[in-house]
C-alpha cells in the first residue's frame, strides 16, 4: 500500500512538471508562429545546389 502513495505522489509531482513547462512555453509565445515551419521545409534546399544527375543510358 506503501507503494502505492509513492508512485501516486511521483507520478503527480512529474505530471505538475510537465504541466508548468507547457504553461512557461505558451507564455513565451513559443507556438505563436504557425507560419514559418511549413513554409521553411518548402524552401530548405539552397538555389543553386541542384548536383543530381541523371543516367540516360
Amino acid at each position: 500500500m506503501t507503494v502505492i502513495i509513492i508512485l501516486l505522489g511521483a507520478s503527480i509531482s512529474v505530471s505538475a512538471l510537465f504541466l508548468a513547462g507547457f504553461i512557461w512555453s505558451v507564455k513565451n509565445k513559443q507556438y505563436d508562429d504557425e507560419f514559418s515551419p511549413p513554409v521553411r521545409i518548402l524552401f530548405d534546399d539552397k538555389p543553386g545546389d541542384d548536383t543530381t544527375t541523371v543516367d540516360t543510358q
